[in-house]
């Protein structure tokens, strides 16, 4: 039998980490990429909603991404126009509830030490199998998971532009 496998992406942890450490992600390429490694059959991207960004979010859907969108926070901070979509308590409601009898081994990227307890949850069900941390300085919460944790930089060839 062919296990069935989900990832569950952190979206702006992703794109923030990708770019801190100049990685120009080709998200179809990470698609295929987790398809290929890790027989991803679902993609999982949390992110927030910006109306601004519907012709980004029609090419990641059209390239396999399941998008889950949360409605956004603007402020401003140091006079600049910022914008929050948390979706922390979404990626660990799909990956714990809605969507867990549904998979055989979860693939979460994340750098956020906010997911520990989840990664607890998921080794003590034998459900967790990478943690693909987007950040060079992951939280120091995710150390105990070493094991599974793959830096996003190993793997920068394979999923850049």
């Amino acid at each position: 039998m062919n296990k069935k496998n989900y990832v569950f992406i952190d979206g702006n942890n992703l794109y923030l980490g990708a770019k801190s450490q100049r990685i120009n992600l080709d998200y179809k390429k990470l698609r295929l990429y987790l398809m290929n490694k890790f027989n991803v059959d679902k993609a999982f991207l949390f992110i927030g909603y910006d109306p601004n960004n519907t012709n980004l979010y029609a090419h990641l859907q059209k390239i396999g991404f399941i998008l889950i969108h949360k409605p956004t926070v603007v402020y401003v901070e140091n006079g600049k126009r910022q914008m929050k979509g948390n979706v922390d308590a979404e990626l660990v409601l799909y990956s714990a509830a809605i969507e867990y009898r549904n998979y055989d081994k979860a693939i979460i990227i994340t750098s956020d030490g906010d997911f520990a307890c989840l990664m607890r949850f998921l080794i003590s069900k034998n459900k967790l199998d990478k943690i693909i941390t987007p950040t060079k300085n992951y939280s120091k919460l995710l150390k105990p998971f070493g094991q599974h944790i793959l830096p996003l930089s190993v793997i920068r060839d394979k999923i850049t532009k």
